[in-house]
C-alpha cells in the first residue's frame, strides 16, 4: 500500500493529481470510513499544527491533522472549548478527521454541532486544487458554504486541510444527574418531561434498559442548586455526581468506551420517537447501545455481520455510518443517493479519485 505523508497544503496539493484513487487517512480512529483497501493513503497525521488563535474573537485555526487533543489544550488557559464535543479525542482523533465524518458528542445537544461552528476551511480537491471557503471571522458568512459542506462528507469530496472554527466560552463548574428507571419507555417519557422544563441542560444521554443521565454545567455559585432542583424532578431515586465523577460519565459517552472491544462502531441520526423501535430490535440481537443528544443519535457497537445490521437499518428506514468495522462502504442501512453530493462530486472531483471512499 502506497501512503502519502504530507507535510504542508502545497505538498498535498501536487500529490493528489499522481494517483488514481485515494482514501484519506488522519490518526485512524475511524477506520470504517477509509474503506477503501485498492487506494493509496493520504496520511494527515503530519499535516498538523494550530496556525492562528485569536481568544478575543474566539476563533482558530489549524491544519487539518491536528489533534483534537491539542486544540483543547491551547483553548483551555483562556476558558474556551469546543461545545460540539468531538468524540474519540483521547484515542487520537484530528479536526479534519471529525469534520469530515460530521461526529459530534453528547454535549452537542445545548449549542449545536460541528456545522455550526466550523466557519472556514482551506480544501484540496481531487484536481488538486486548493479552494477556500468561507473565512477566519465569524461575520464573515458570504458567498457559498462550501466548507460546510465538508462536515460528513467523509473524504469524498476532497481532503479538510484546514478549518477555521468559532469556540464558546467554557462553563466554570458542571454536574451530572442520574436516575435509572424501569425501562426504554419510562427512560423517553421522562426525558420528554424534563425537556419541557427550564433546566439549561448541556446533555441527555439515555442507556439501557433505563438509565437516563443529565448534565448541567455554569457558574459555581449556582450549580448546586440547580444539580439539587434537577434530582428533585426527575425522582427520589435520581443522584448527583460532581468534579471527577462527573467527568468519568462524560469521558466515556465521549470516548465510547462502554462499545465492547472488537465490535463494529456505527452511529445512526434519527428523531427521539424512533428510539423504542430501534432499540427492540437491537435488543434482540443482545447487541450494546446507547441514545445520545436526547435520543436523536444512537451509537450502536454491533459484533455480527455488519450486512445484518444493513438489513436492520434498511428495515427501520434508518441510515448508519460505520466508524469502526470492515464495509464496503461508510453508509449502511436507507442511505440513498445524494444529489446534492454528486454534483459538488461532479466539479470537484471529476476523476473521482476519491469516488467511495
Amino acid at each position: 500500500m502506497t501512503v502519502l505523508r504530507a507535510t504542508s497544503i502545497d505538498e498535498l496539493a501536487s500529490a493528489i493529481p499522481t494517483r488514481d484513487r485515494w482514501a484519506v487517512r488522519g490518526a485512524g480512529t475511524k477506520p470504517g470510513l477509509a474503506c477503501r483497501p485498492d487506494a493509496a493513503v493520504l496520511d494527515l497525521s503530519r499535516l498538523t499544527g494550530i496556525v492562528e488563535y485569536t481568544p478575543e474573537e474566539c476563533t482558530f485555526t489549524a491544519l487539518g491533522g491536528t489533534p483534537i487533543l491539542e486544540i483543547e489544550r491551547t483553548l483551555a488557559p483562556h476558558g474556551q472549548y469546543l461545545p460540539f464535543d468531538p468524540p474519540l479525542a483521547q484515542a487520537g482523533a484530528t479536526i479534519g478527521g471529525t469534520v469530515a465524518a460530521g461526529v459530534n458528542g453528547s454535549c452537542r445537544y445545548r449549542f449545536g454541532g460541528i456545522r455550526d461552528f466550523l466557519i472556514g476551511a482551506r480544501i484540496v480537491d481531487g484536481q488538486g486544487r486548493v479552494v477556500y471557503s468561507g473565512g477566519k471571522v465569524v461575520k464573515n458568512a458570504a458567498g457559498f458554504l462550501l466548507h460546510q459542506a465538508m462536515v460528513g462528507s467523509c473524504g469524498r469530496l476532497g481532503v479538510v486541510a484546514e478549518v477555521t472554527f468559532k469556540v464558546f466560552p467554557s462553563p466554570v463548574v458542571r454536574a451530572t444527574v442520574r436516575v435509572e428507571t424501569s425501562d426504554i419507555v419510562a427512560g423517553l417519557s421522562l426525558m420528554t418531561a424534563i425537556q419541557r422544563q427550564p433546566f439549561d441542560l448541556e446533555a441527555i444521554d439515555l442507556a439501557p434498559p433505563g438509565l437516563l443521565t443529565l448534565r448541567i454545567g455554569g457558574a459555581a455559585e449556582a450549580i448546586e442548586v440547580r444539580a439539587e432542583a434537577l434530582a428533585h424532578a426527575l425522582g427520589r431515586n435520581a443522584h448527583i455526581l460532581r468534579g471527577d465523577d462527573d467527568a468519568a460519565v462524560w469521558r466515556e459517552a465521549r470516548e465510547l468506551t462502554w462499545a465492547d472491544r472488537g465490535s463494529a462502531l456505527v452511529r445512526v441520526p434519527m428523531a427521539a420517537g424512533r428510539v423504542r423501535a430501534l432499540d427492540e430490535v437491537l435488543a434482540a440481537h443482545d447487541s450494546s447501545r446507547r441514545y445520545a443528544v436526547a435520543g436523536n443519535l444512537a451509537w450502536i457497537a454491533w459484533r455480527p455481520d455488519l450486512a445484518e445490521l444493513d438489513d436492520l437499518l434498511r428495515r427501520q428506514a434508518l441510515v448508519g455510518q460505520v466508524l469502526i468495522g470492515e464495509t464496503p462502504r461508510a453508509f449502511i442501512g436507507a442511505a440513498s443517493p445524494n444529489t446534492f453530493e454528486e454534483r459538488l462530486r461532479s466539479v470537484m472531483d471529476p476523476n473521482a479519485r476519491f469516488a467511495g471512499s
